[in-house]
């Protein structure tokens, strides 16, 4: 049958694209489904931002990864996973929206936008990056609060609210004031987190230390309008002018579709996807996670460099199974 597979991957990121080469390693018939583009989330990255990690610790499939510098551009990865996708020639349908999933092991029905598909088993490569974790705060629904940053320029001269205190939250609030932006970070926490990357960190330190970074710790917005934004503070509620806010807040996994799929979510705050860690294979029979889909909401967990292997235990667990 011309839509039936072996394997059906969702997300064509990394560790999708991982699982796809795998796939044709073991000689299994296999479809990529994508809602996006081809590595969709690393294309709606910053412009200008720089991976934290080392080029030859994004590498999958043997393709190596040549960077001009020592840690990848954004630029060069979407020019390296192109690569990487015509190198092992992927099954990849970007543009594609699964709506719903059918079925159990051996036997599943993927419906999506354009298509209906039949699978003996299903990946679940879909990240995070998709679904922001959102403030809940009256007025964040307005267009001028951004759960994603691309450049600075749009708002050159604005007077900007960065919310968060990690790598994003700090990467938009130095790139805003170098482009002349009057920028205000509010932070929940007493101090900026630990993972900030260390060559950024004592530059909004010190930027925040001089007063050219405004910035309230232990504290949140309670409310935003179109050209004022409440924070709350320690020393009590302050109004401040404003004309975008940032909310760099984070992201989680889209529970409600591994919900749909029949896939349990642990209770506590960090809402766990149920799976073996051997083999990533969840509850639901046939169904299997891979890459950072597998923290929950510890986003921090799993990164490219170290869920590449995913792909071998999930692979090995399904052949055994044939």
């Amino acid at each position: 049958m011309k839509n039936k597979f072996d394997v059906i991957i969702v997300g064509a990121g990394p560790i999708g694209l991982r699982c796809g080469i795998e796939a044709v390693k073991r000689k299994l018939t296999y479809l990529i489904i994508e809602k996006g583009c081809l590595v969709n989330s690393i294309y709606c990255y910053p412009t200008n931002m720089t991976f934290f990690s080392t080029s030859e610790r994004l590498e999958i499939g043997g393709v190596p990864f040549v960077s001009h510098g020592d840690k990848p551009t954004r630029r060069e990865a979407l020019e390296y996973y192109r690569r990487v996708k015509d190198s092992w020639n992927l099954n990849v349908n970007t543009y594609e929206k699964v709506k719903n999933v059918l079925g159990s092991k051996n036997n599943f029905i993927v419906e999506t936008n354009r298509d209906e598909y039949l699978c003996n088993n299903l990946i679940i490569a879909t990240g995070f990056y998709d679904t922001p974790h959102l403030m809940n705060v009256p007025g964040e629904n307005l267009p001028k609060v951004k759960h994603y940053f691309s450049e600075a320029h749009p708002v050159s001269y604005l007077d900007i609210i960065v919310v968060g205190a990690g790598n994003s939250a700090v990467d938009v609030a130095l790139e805003t004031y170098r482009r002349g932006s009057k920028v205000t970070m509010v932070i929940r926490e007493d101090k900026l987190k630990n993972s900030v990357k260390y060559w950024v960190k004592p530059d909004i330190e010190n930027r925040i230390k001089e007063g050219a970074i405004k910035a309230f710790f232990n504290s949140t917005i309670s409310e935003i309008r179109d050209d004022e934004v409440d924070i709350k503070t320690p020393d009590g509620i302050i109004i401040l002018k404003n004309d975008f806010v940032f909310a760099m807040t984070g992201y989680e996994p889209d529970f409600r579709f591994l919900k749909t799929l029949g896939v349990d979510i642990s209770d506590d705050e960090s809402k766990t996807p149920s799976f073996n860690e051997e083999t990533f294979e969840t509850n639901k029979k046939g169904i299997y996670l891979a890459g950072v889909v597998c923290g929950g909401m510890e986003t921090g967990k799993w990164f490219i460099e170290n869920s590449r292997d995913h792909a071998i235990n999930i692979f090995d667990h399904i052949l055994s199974n044939n």
